[in-house]
């Protein structure tokens, strides 16, 4: 769909931004979080496949609250390699803004940090700031939750379902913005975080099923 079909719906800026770097479209799951309350600080649950835009609707939550001057934003991760590369296509695409990784030392409450408008990091090193009290999570104003379906995982789940309710607790007006390409009961997590559900089944590239065997493809129809 035409990005200039939905230009009443962006903030001057944000979409002054989008049409100078070239977007000519929005995606539907792009399309559906717009109309669900996106840049008016609505809570999201954004199920969809890999590479149909859920970043992007992660980002203009990001730059929405960074550009009217609300609050700072924090962007979890699961791996510390996820994270490193988030950080380097974060300080490429958004040179305005000062862009932090934190995923060193969980006994330091990195005051620091107050600095900076973008926080990358895991769950884990956000945890150990939560208990270490670091004064500046108060200026909190979106979190971003990637791979939200890891809160069944048995391992990180625990601390991640934690995390997600001090958030809550503590930061009332926060914006969550959770995204996944699998999440086995999206409607319970929405209801959870108390957000809007975008589910959408489009994907750039058709995703088609078959079975190998003696050098051939047979797809299923």
């Amino acid at each position: 769909m035409k990005i200039e079909k939905y230009k009443t719906h962006f903030p001057e800026k944000l979409y002054s931004l989008l049409e100078s770097r070239g977007f000519n479209e929005l995606r539907p799951c792009q399309i559906k979080s717009i109309k669900a309350g996106l840049f008016k600080d609505k809570n999201l649950v954004v199920c969809t496949p890999t590479g149909s835009g859920k970043t992007l609707v992660a980002e203009l939550a990001i730059l929405n609250s960074l550009y009217k001057n609300i609050g700072k934003a924090i962007y979890i991760v699961p791996l510390k390699a996820l994270a490193s590369e988030k950080y380097k296509e974060f300080k490429e695409r958004y040179k305005e803004f000062k862009i932090a990784l934190s995923i060193g030392d969980i006994d330091a409450p990195e005051l620091y940090l107050k600095e900076y408008d973008i926080i990358i990091c895991t769950a884990e090193k956000l945890d150990s700031l939560l208990r270490h009290h670091a004064p500046w999570l108060k200026d909190v104003k979106t979190v971003v939750i990637d791979e939200v379906h890891l809160i069944n995982d048995v391992e990180r789940g625990p601390t991640l379902e934690v995390l997600i309710t001090i958030l809550k607790t503590l930061l009332k007006d926060i914006q969550i913005i959770a995204l996944s390409a699998t999440i086995g009961n999206p409607k319970d997590l929405a209801e959870w975080l108390n957000a809007e559900l975008i589910i959408d089944k489009w994907r750039p590239v058709k995703l088609e099923q078959g079975v190998f065997l003696n050098g051939e493809i047979e797809f299923v129809e």
